[in-house]
């Protein structure tokens, strides 16, 4: 079966992102630079430090952030991603009063992601 001709030939779905991006993800300030900022999976070996930022993305576009909250300590704030073209993310908060976030995956792995945020 022929799928339909699109202006420049059959037409694709959209790219999504890599599947390593997939997990939960905690940010490794150590390594940040020159306006990219770096995360790596659970299990990973950080040096020791004052509560850490992290993200997680499901599949399905669900979203959670994980900010640094009182006393150190870890919150959560769910919201969704979506992507046109696999690279470029949109993060959206909805009825949590929570600004949007814009971010590009530079690099992904299962042990690494660099993004431009």
């Amino acid at each position: 079966m022929n799928e339909p001709a699109g202006p420049t030939g059959p037409e694709r779905p959209p790219a999504g992102p890599p599947d390593a991006l997939f997990r939960r993800w905690t940010h490794s300030r150590e390594e940040d630079g020159d306006g990219v900022t770096v995360y790596r999976p659970g299990g990973y070996a950080f040096p020791p430090a004052r509560g850490r930022r992290g993200m997680e993305f499901a599949a399905d576009g669900t979203f959670v952030d994980h900010p640094i909250g009182r006393g150190d300590a870890p919150d959560a704030v769910r919201g969704s991603w979506h992507t046109e073209d696999g690279r470029h993310l949109t993060l959206s908060f909805p009825g949590t009063g929570r600004a949007g976030r814009l971010l590009e995956i530079l690099a992904c792995d299962p042990t690494l992601l660099r993004l431009r945020e």
